[in-house]
């Protein structure tokens, strides 16, 4: 398993990674969205950044991450955004790499955790993080504009 950061080249697997991230969570995504989204990650002035699972050579993972400020700590954390892995690639580690390679963007970055959320069901992922991560107490809420 490798993991590096997306690149140019990776534009049509990304593009179906996210389109099927975008269906398991039942989010109605278009092209000119997920063209938005790679505008973004080639943007390096953006504050959104990405990385690649690859395995034998054919990219089968991709997160997304960026830099939060921490006011109350006076610090910078990292939050990952999005993860997805094929599921012909699920149990393959993939996932729990990508995980670990934001981890590795984090430290070296200086930050002081990475920070995500999940769906309340989405349990096989669930079963991961918690391997990997502390659940916290906090509950999460949006407003809509």
């Amino acid at each position: 398993m490798i993991v590096r950061a997306i690149a140019a080249t990776d534009r049509a697997a990304w593009a179906q990674l996210y389109a099927g991230y975008a269906a398991f969570y039942g989010v109605a995504q278009t092209e000119e969205m997920r063209a938005t989204v790679w505008g973004w990650l080639m943007d390096t002035n953006h504050g959104t950044e990405g990385l690649v699972a690859e395995l034998e050579g054919v990219v089968v993972g991709i997160t997304h991450y960026r830099a939060f400020a921490r006011p109350l700590s006076a610090s910078v954390g990292g939050f990952l955004d999005d993860l997805f892995v094929g599921p012909e690639a699920r149990g393959s580690g993939a996932a729990e790499a990508l995980i670990a390679g934001v981890a590795d963007v984090g430290r070296g970055r200086g930050w002081t955790l990475i920070r995500w959320i999940t769906a309340d069901d989405n349990y096989r992922a669930r079963g991961l993080y918690d391997r990997v991560a502390d659940k916290t107490k906090w509950v999460t809420y949006d407003i809509k504009l």
